[in-house]
């Protein structure tokens, strides 16, 4: 069975696998690859492990070998002409007149190719822009048009739970999202509420979605009349996270009860 190893090029950035041949990697080494985009320095989150055959993605380029203090040295180097190309960059977008936002730069390790990321609300025709870096730049020169989460991702900030958006800490790619998940949570449709700073629903909302929709799947629905210990009653809410039912009684006092004793003991009838 073939022996791969994951690697990611940016902190919560997409995993990807490479051969490691012989060598002993442990988790957090700095490594050196080549990619399809050019050689460059990942770091190591997946130690090598052995996979079937069905699940290589070929070609399985291989790891050239470990960084060493000269990689890193020119890492570094790499990531100061970075920011040098994102002011020249920015001074070429306002000289064309080019109605783009630039979000990130990035050199390859090698300085072989520059990539820059903007976003735009609509087609930008950025040829004479291409043109005029690399006469500058005197290298191979990419614009790659993103958009509003991954401009998100790329800049960072804070969340309204008031941590760094998870994007940028663990999420490597970004799964579907639907206001559904928002509904089936019981959350208020406020797109003020249910938005995150790239102004599309939270990624968050995926979280606990599953949790939901199976609770309510065992669970009576609103306005179920149910036998309780202290009486019949209608069911009113839920809290989800404690694995209860609330319950109004006749006189309109409300208790919690765990949807294991509604589902157990007691008989339930059919509501609305």
């Amino acid at each position: 069975m073939p022996k791969v190893v994951g690697i990611i090029f940016k902190e919560a950035g997409k995993v990807y696998y490479f051969d490691p041949g012989e060598m002993d990697l442990k988790l957090a080494n700095e490594v050196v690859v080549e990619t399809a985009q050019g050689v460059k320095l990942g770091e190591v989150v997946i130690v090598p492990e052995e996979i079937s055959e069905e699940e290589v993605v070929s070609p399985l380029k291989k790891v050239l070998r470990i960084a060493t203090n000269k990689d890193k040295d020119q890492a570094r180097e790499s990531k100061q002409k970075e920011e040098e190309a994102l002011k020249i960059c920015e001074g070429k977008i306002k000289k064309h007149g080019l109605l783009m936002k630039l979000v990130d730069v990035e050199r390859i390790f090698d300085g072989s190719r520059i990539i820059f990321y903007f976003s735009a609300d609509a087609r930008v025709d950025f040829r004479e822009l291409v043109k005029d870096l690399a006469s500058t730049l005197r290298t191979r020169i990419e614009l790659r048009q993103i958009g509003v989460r991954d401009e998100a991702k790329m800049i960072g900030g804070l969340g309204p739970c008031g941590r760094r958006l998870c994007c940028t800490l663990f999420l490597s790619d970004f799964e579907p999202v639907s206001i559904r998940m928002a509904k089936e949570q019981d959350l208020a449709l406020n797109p003020l509420k249910i938005s995150g700073v790239c102004s599309r629903l939270m990624c968050c909302l995926k979280y606990e979605y599953e949790v939901y929709r199976e609770f309510k799947k065992r669970a009576p629905g609103r306005g179920t009349k149910v036998e309780t210990a202290s009486g019949p009653g209608t069911v009113v809410d839920y809290n989800v996270p404690r694995e209860t039912v609330v319950v109004e009684m006749a006189e309109g006092q409300r208790l919690e009860i765990p949807l294991a004793e509604i589902n157990g003991k007691w008989k339930v009838e059919s509501g609305k």
